[in-house]
């Protein structure tokens, strides 16, 4: 019977941490700043919004939302981003997805300054992160990290396999698990022996958004499992994309959903905020 690995105990050890360090910074005269931008009224971005909005209250972090109708174009998008790149007290700049159809979302991400980039996912970022020279990780990714860690469980020479090869999770899950010293393999959609691979895991990380994808035959025995997914199920109940009632007999550690990786998400986003404003006011990192 596998032990759960909390994301909701573990994301607030994050945020409480982020907390007293942003009270430090408050008395050396700078309070982080973070600009969320929500473009339409997707129900889901609204949500994910305001829980970015209250998680930084909470941490005492200074937070504003920029709410742009659905039918903003292009020019008036990045001319936004543009206005808080040169705002001083805004230190993060976070653009929610997805966009409306006929916004270039790749185009608005590299319009963010790189150094204000909390989500990580500006060329340059991505390049540090291969390098392994990096000042922002993805925040999913890097919660996964955090999740992992909490086990006890060594990442060192560990077999670890990730479902999926998206540049928002899969990508940069890799090569996380690779500065950790992991021996990794990716998965994906033209992968031969899927079930196979996924049993030599000893840390196996499934980000494909498909419910039931990971059943228990494919789970090594003692195995750390992280499910990423967040899907709805033939009933429209929320789950993972591993076959929990399936995998956890088997696994040594597992991720509920909910309750799992999505909590680490938000943590991590604030630990960025943080470390944004502390390199941008030449306080370290």
């Amino acid at each position: 019977m596998a032990v759960l690995i909390d994301g909701k105990a573990v994301s607030a050890k994050v945020k409480a941490q982020v907390a007293q360090e942003t009270e430090e910074l408050k008395a050396k005269g700078v309070c982080p700043g973070l600009a969320v931008v929500i473009v339409g009224d997707d129900p889901a971005s609204r949500i994910y919004v305001n829980n970015k909005k209250k998680a930084c209250a909470a941490a005492g972090i200074y937070s504003e939302e920029h709410a742009l109708p659905g039918d903003t174009t292009q020019e008036e998008l990045l001319d936004l981003i543009d206005t808080l790149n040169k705002r001083e007290e805004i230190h993060g700049i976070l653009v929610q997805s997805p966009l409306p159809k006929g916004l270039d979302e790749a185009a608005v991400v590299e319009k963010i300054d790189p150094q204000k980039d909390v989500d990580a996912f500006h060329a340059y970022n991505v390049g540090k992160i291969m390098q392994g020279k990096y000042t922002f990780l993805p925040c999913t990714p890097a919660g996964v990290i955090e999740l992992i860690k909490s086990t006890g469980v060594d990442i060192c020479g560990k077999q670890c396999v990730v479902i999926g090869r998206s540049d928002i999770v899969g990508k940069p899950m890799a090569m996380l698990l690779l500065h950790e010293n992991g021996t990794v393999t990716v998965c994906h959609s033209r992968t031969k022996n899927l079930g196979e691979i996924c049993k030599s895991a000893d840390i196996l990380v499934s980000a494909v958004g498909k419910a039931h994808f990971v059943t228990g035959d494919m789970v090594k025995p003692g195995a750390v499992v992280i499910d990423v997914g967040m899907n709805r199920d033939e009933n429209g109940k929320l789950c993972g994309d591993v076959e929990f009632s399936e995998a956890e007999p088997v696994a040594g550690y597992i991720t509920p959903v909910p309750g799992g990786v999505g909590p680490m998400t938000i943590a991590m986003l604030l630990k960025n905020t943080l470390t944004a404003a502390r390199l941008q006011n030449r306080l370290g990192s």
